[in-house]
């Protein structure tokens, strides 16, 4: 278990860890010191003991605040998913009805015989022209 040297407000302490955590005990230590540097700032300097509750308990406020916007966030993704998942679930548009054109038979044999009457006059007219 190694022994780290961590410095909050400017006061270091001989932590111990597991191996291989050394980066994340560095990381949470580097996160009180800055709080407890912010305290510095305003007050001085302070009993060590205040200084720490004090970098605790703005690190924790922070960490609240970051828990309800996580919970807020989470909360709109389930409503978003809830939401997709509706419009999912709904039926598609009715497909679109399209409408072709049929010619009656009746009216089919009328052109039909219109056709054949008016090559009958073109014929007629051709025999005519040529004699």
């Amino acid at each position: 278990m190694p022994d780290i040297e961590i410095m909050i407000g400017g006061r270091g302490f001989m932590v111990g860890c597991q191996e291989g955590e050394e980066h994340f005990l560095r990381t949470a230590a580097q996160m009180l010191d800055t709080e407890a540097q912010a305290l510095l700032v305003q007050t001085g300097r302070i009993p060590e003991v205040r200084m720490l509750l004090m970098a605790g308990l703005m690190l924790a406020d922070k960490t609240a605040g970051a828990e309800d916007q996580l919970r807020d966030a989470e909360a709109r993704l389930a409503e978003v998913e809830a939401e997709l998942a509706e419009l999912k679930s709904r039926p598609g548009p009715p497909p679109e009805k399209i409408e072709v054109p049929v010619i009656p038979q009746v009216m089919t044999d009328t052109l039909a015989e219109i056709a054949a009457r008016t090559e009958a006059l073109a014929d007629r007219i051709e025999e005519r022209a040529a004699s």
